[in-house]
């Protein structure tokens, strides 16, 4: 008999943790391999995680609604000979050392490495036990500009007592409608309690938390017929991404105008065939990241990230494309190699991950990877748009929506007037590597693909 751990999976270059949802599975429950264990949600992708191994729970390590970081044990499976338990048995109680590693970023007090009295932030209870702080809700704490006095006078409703990220977050939206008054009338008091040496530096930190925190301000009244909507987890999460890539990245949007009528006649020609020798719908997006691979093989640059004063140039191509959900948010499924695979593949990928994201079956796999994300905004009806850098990615490009147009043809013959279809594209790159020169002559080579498309090409 053995113990295989299950960690909380890798589910992009940004996201460092994932919320657990729910445990498909109990302690002493058989698992196949493969087969779901738990949901789990991050700022972009709620996704199943599977078992890595064939055998039977033996311990889960995390509650549902904990936040756990990327990479750490959630759960552990016998696997071997002895594996097979009756649902009714006791998972065995684990070692004390395995119990404190596979929940380290709960049960490590934050204290600095060898004291031995406890930190300030790691308060005392009522029965003299050691208050703990996951590093989360210290950081948030930090951020709000909560004390650790005042830290210790909110209630928590985790394991033994401990303030949780929901708890904390509640926190921070009631104090903002008067009640962090009342917790500031408490403060006095715990002071006066501290321990001799701990009461200068708990004054101190409530000296400094409160200098750099704003006058409190009250709660806004709106006035007139509205409706007030509370941020669904994910919206928040995506406002938060958005501001942060306008922080990181100098934003710079170039726009071209391209003649795609050959490629849209290609595709009116050939797409009931398309459909019924390859059981799939062809649409425009695969014909654009087409257009886009090739662009970037001559344009290297445009596929790369920002690390410190160094520039990564990613050789695989993995193109993301910007897909809305149901519910009205947005999500980026990744097509890997997009280099590597010809039109047909192309389009059973961009199907495939389209279905995946409005069906909420989308793996963590699925949203990782991008080096260069694709928006199709004139889904919607939009003719151009400024998209916001997908990060640690440089550059993003919008296709707006084909409307047809009078242009003027030059022929050697002679100008002439003409119907064609045409669509805006662009493109906006991060400056701090890519200049206008460059971003330009990729955003006119795009072009160039898709006016130059091969209108007699088979499929």
């Amino acid at each position: 008999m053995s113990l295989v751990d299950l960690v909380m999976p890798k589910l992009g270059e940004s996201i460092m943790e994932a919320t657990i949802l729910k445990w498909h599975k109990n302690v002493g429950d058989a698992i196949k391999q493969d087969e779901t264990v738990l949901d789990i949600a991050t700022d972009k992708v709620d996704s199943e995680v599977p078992s890595t191994a064939e055998g039977v729970i033996e311990e889960l390590l995390f509650k549902e609604n904990d936040v756990v970081p990327i990479g750490t044990v959630i759960a552990k499976i016998r696997v071997g000979a002895n594996a097979a338990v009756s649902n009714n048995q006791p998972a065995p109680t684990p070692k004390k050392e395995e119990y404190e590693d596979a929940k380290v970023v709960e049960e490590i007090p934050y204290q600095p490495v060898g004291s031995s009295q406890p930190a300030v932030g790691s308060g005392q209870g009522s029965d003299n036990k050691i208050r703990f702080y996951s590093p989360l809700v210290l950081n948030i704490a930090q951020q709000e500009g909560i004390g650790m006095a005042e830290l210790e006078n909110i209630p928590g409703t985790g394991q033994e007592g401990r303030v949780s990220k929901k708890d904390i977050l509640a926190y921070v939206a009631n104090r903002s409608n008067g009640s962090r008054a009342q917790v500031q009338n408490q403060q006095p008091q715990t002071a006066v309690m501290a321990a001799p040496e701990q009461r200068s530096t708990v004054n101190e930190q409530r000296s400094a938390s409160n200098d750099q925190q704003p006058a409190f301000q009250p709660p806004t009244v709106f006035t007139g017929n509205v409706e007030v909507i509370e941020m669904d987890r994910m919206r928040k999460l995506i406002a938060k991404h958005m501001v942060d890539s306008k922080h990181t990245s100098a934003h710079v949007t170039s726009f071209a105008e391209c003649d795609v009528t050959n490629l849209v006649l290609w595709r009116e020609k050939v797409k009931k065939e398309f459909e019924k020798r390859e059981g799939e719908k062809i649409t425009f997006t695969p014909l654009f990241i087409e257009a886009i691979v090739k662009c970037i093989k001559r344009y290297p640059w445009l596929s790369s990230s920002v690390e410190g004063d160094k520039i990564i140039i990613k050789k695989d191509l993995n193109i993301g494309m910007a897909t809305a959900l149901p519910n009205g948010n947005l999500i980026v499924p990744v097509i890997k190699n997009a280099d590597q695979l010809n039109l047909t593949g192309l389009t059973k990928q961009v199907n495939g991950l389209a279905n995946a994201a409005r069906t909420g079956k989308l793996r963590p796999d699925d949203t990782t990877g991008g080096t260069f994300t694709l928006t199709n905004v004139g889904t919607f009806g939009s003719i151009m748009g400024t998209p916001i850098i997908n990060q640690p990615q440089v550059a993003i490009m919008a296709v707006g929506a084909i409307k047809k147009r009078p242009m003027v043809i030059e022929t050697p013959q002679g100008d002439s007037i003409a119907i064609r279809h045409m669509m805006y594209i662009s493109l906006s790159y991060d400056h701090r590597i890519i200049d206008g020169a460059l971003g330009s002559t990729f955003l006119n080579a795009v072009s160039k693909e898709l006016e130059n498309f091969d209108g007699n090409r088979s499929i």
